[in-house]
């Protein structure tokens, strides 16, 4: 599986989708989903944060139907868990200092996760643990400055 956006693997982040900008998802291409995937689930994380890997955004329960996937920008899909903002939607990159690195990991599922809305990044990895048939992951770079 492959993930594709509006930035290259490694490549800057555009404005528009951190808290400088309009604060909103980015398109997410997936292509090459296994034939036997029926969801698709999403964690957005920074692991350079100055306290604790930040986690930015977690959906799950994406239903697939065929080998590839577009997601316009913001746009709603799937079940929203719950961020390190303590919100159901992305919050986009927004470093005190610095320039971090966002990883975009999505995960290919071989059914849907019983889990509810608001589920923590935690509880989102326990569930997949038997259901995981591939994953991508896509690195961001953002800056203030």
């Amino acid at each position: 599986m492959q993930i594709k956006s509006v930035f290259e693997n490694n490549g800057r982040i555009p404005g528009k989708y951190s808290c400088s900008g309009e604060n909103i998802s980015p398109p997410l291409e997936m292509f090459e989903i296994p034939e036997k995937a029926k969801t698709l689930a999403i964690i957005v994380d920074d692991p350079d944060a100055p306290v604790k890997v930040w986690v930015h955004w977690i959906v799950f329960n994406i239903k697939v139907s065929g080998k590839q996937l577009k997601i316009n920008e913001n746009q709603k899909i799937g079940i929203s868990g719950i961020n390190d903002s303590g919100k159901l939607n992305y919050v986009g990159p927004c470093p005190p200092s610095g320039t971090h690195r966002y990883f975009f990991k999505v995960y290919a599922l071989d059914s849907e996760l019983n889990l509810k809305e608001g589920a923590s990044k935690k509880e989102l990895e326990e569930a997949m643990i038997n259901h995981l048939i591939d994953k991508a992951q896509l690195i961001g770079l953002f800056s203030k400055n």
